[in-house]
Parts: structure tokens; C-alpha cells; sequence
């Protein structure tokens, strides 16, 4: 049974008060605070509700400690490189340490992950395309440790700091230039469907069209991981089919590439008989064979104002927004050209 809410003056609230008020020991409201599992969810989350609704915070003499936490929902990626080098132009200038994780491929970071942080209390945490529930942010909260979002979906909380990128502008910018080349077969390869920056590009990719007055073939729109491999196999279904695309738009430069090697195997050249267009601007994509054009998203520029705005909420500084969206701009290379037919009727 819930006693009455603390009579503590404002600040003053300790673990003991909370714990009459809730009717449970100091020990299990210990336990909810270091995010300990061995306490039932309905205890759990009367403590949250007291802790919450008393406005409790840790007083610690414990300092944080000189690092961030960087968590990635995957990082196999030359993806993934960048934004550690951005991380790292903030980082290494102030001398701070980076304490790197990533979760399989989720994109909801377990229990277990936050535990380690609440027993580390690094200055801040960084998450990159992944989310904290309700209860983990407040976790967070009361230990005074601040977090900001590197997401590229532009889809995070209002109350959550976040970086990201237009990723809608991005398609749309990367289509109409393969239209205004005069491509009407266009092919788009994006990412997994369950992932809003794949989606908003796809709508940019719509919206290019719809635009131009030109139909969509549903055919054309496809969708998987973000790696080289599902490149290559979505390109050697469309590029095999009797009414082939003329150029195709990948939701990634590591999709691109598996788009340019699908292309070579067929006897393809590219741009002579294909279009490619790739997403990130990865360093790599400048040294492909032709040079690839790409959407550049600026992941360094986005992971360093992530990481910047982390340690200035460490050290209590009001951020000006809590959501800053870059641009995205087309990089145009040589992997673009007007279509074979439009060519030799100019000649």
C-alpha cells in the first residue's frame, strides 16, 4: 500500500522517504535506481512513479568519469567509421575517452547495456540509430548523465536532443537529376522498410517523379539491408528483367557498389548503359571505377555536433535546439549520364 507523498522539503527527498511512501525496504529502491533486475515490474514501477513524481536525483560524490558512451544499433560498416571520426574531432581535442558498443542489430538498447552505464556514469551517452524507452531515459536522467540521438530518420522525440538529416530532400535531389538527365526507367534500391530514413527516401524518390508527371513502376521500388550484398542482388534481378531500368537509385554507397559489381558481371558499362546514383558520400565512393555520384550526408558533421552537445549538457549548458537537421546535397561524379537512346540521337 502507497503511503503519503514525502514530506522532505524540495531537493531534500532521500531513498528512505521514497521507500515509505511506496511501502518497500531502501534496499529495493536501491535496486530500481542501479536498474537491478531482480525486483517484480509492478514494484518496479511504483518506485519509478514515486521517484519520478518526487522529482528524486542522485546525490553522488562520485565525478563522471572523462568519457562518452557511443552505442550503435550495428557497426559493421565503413558507415559506422564515420561517424566514429566524427565523434572523435570533439573527443580527442578535449581529451574525453569513447567507450564503443553496439547492440546486434537493435535498435532498443537492453537492460543489461544500461546497467553498465549507470555503473561506469560516463559524461554523456551518444546513441546512433537506436532508442531508450521511457524508463531507461529517466534512469538516465536521475543520474545526471545526458544523451543525444544520432538518427537519420528525423523521427526522435521533441524532448529527446537529436542529429539527423533530410533524408527526403536527399531522394528527391538524387531522382530528379537522373530525370532531368532524361532517365524514365528508374530503379530504386533503399533500406529496410522498418527503418523511416529508408522510407522518407523512397518518398523522396516518389516525389521526384510526381514532380517530372511520371508514373512510378511499383516493380522498380525495392528494399533491404544497407549493404553491398543486397545491392548486388535486388541489381541482378532488375537488370536482367526484358524492360530494364536505365539507372538506379541506392538508398547507400555500399548498395551502389553492389549495384556498379551486379552491372560488370551482366556486361553492363556504367554510365554508358546504366545510371548509378549511391547515398552517404563514404570516402570510398570518390575511388570506385567510374567515381561514384552520391547524396552527401554529412555523418561526421552530425556525429560531431552530436558529441559536442553531449558534454554541453554535461557541463549544464542549455543547448539552443534539441533538434538540428543537416542538408543533404548530390555530389555528381561519373557514375551519371543521359540514357544510351537520348546520346545517339544527339549525335
Amino acid at each position: 500500500m502507497t503511503k503519503s507523498r514525502p514530506s522532505a522539503a524540495s531537493g531534500a527527498v532521500t531513498i528512505a522517504a521514497i521507500a515509505d511512501e511506496v511501502g518497500v525496504s531502501t534496499a529495493t529502491v536501491s535496486k530500481v535506481l542501479n536498474g537491478r533486475l531482480d525486483v517484480s515490474a509492478l514494484t518496479r514501477a511504483r518506485v519509478e512513479a514515486s521517484l519520478e513524481r518526487n522529482r528524486y536525483r542522485r546525490r553522488s560524490r562520485r565525478l563522471p568519469t572523462g568519457q562518452i558512451d557511443l552505442v550503435f544499433h550495428e557497426y559493421d560498416s565503413t558507415w559506422a567509421m564515420e561517424i566514429i571520426r566524427g565523434i572523435e574531432t570533439v573527443t580527442v581535442p578535449a581529451r574525453i575517452g569513447v567507450v564503443l558498443s553496439q547492440l546486434d542489430g537493435r535498435h532498443r538498447p537492453p537492460q543489461e547495456w544500461l546497467d553498465g552505464v549507470l555503473s561506469r556514469r560516463p559524461r554523456g551517452v551518444v546513441l546512433v540509430q537506436c532508442h531508450l524507452s521511457e524508463p531507461q531515459r529517466r534512469q538516465l536522467h536521475r543520474r545526471a548523465i545526458p544523451f543525444v540521438v544520432i538518427d537519420t530518420d528525423s523521427a526522435t522525440s521533441a524532448s529527446v536532443p537529436t542529429v539527423g538529416a533530410n533524408n527526403w530532400s536527399g531522394g528527391l535531389l538524387a531522382t530528379r537529376h537522373l530525370i532531368e538527365l532524361g532517365h524514365r526507367r528508374i530503379a530504386v534500391i533503399s533500406g529496410p522498410t522498418d527503418v523511416l530514413c529508408s522510407r522518407a527516401r523512397t518518398a523522396g524518390f516518389r516525389a521526384a517523379h510526381e514532380e517530372a508527371g511520371l508514373p512510378v513502376d511499383p516493380a522498380l521500388v525495392r528494399h533491404g539491408a544497407f549493404y553491398v550484398a543486397t545491392g548486388h542482388e535486388h541489381a541482378m534481378d532488375l537488370l536482367t528483367r526484358p524492360d530494364r531500368p536505365t539507372a538506379i537509385f541506392a538508398g547507400s554507397d555500399m548498395q551502389a557498389m553492389g549495384v556498379l559489381r551486379a552491372a560488370r558481371q551482366l556486361g553492363l558499362h556504367v554510365p554508358d548503359d546504366l545510371s548509378v546514383i549511391g547515398y552517404d558520400n563514404l570516402p570510398v565512393a570518390a575511388w570506385t571505377d567510374p567515381a561514384l555520384t552520391t547524396v552527401d550526408q554529412p555523418l561526421r558533421d552530425m556525429a560531431g555536433i552530436a558529441a559536442q552537445m553531449v558534454l554541453d549538457l554535461a557541463d549544464k549548458i542549455d543547448l539552443a535546439t534539441s533538434r538540428i537537421d543537416l542538408v543533404t546535397e548530390l555530389v555528381v561524379r561519373e557514375t551519371t549520364a543521359p540514357p544510351a537512346h537520348l546520346r545517339q540521337n544527339t549525335r
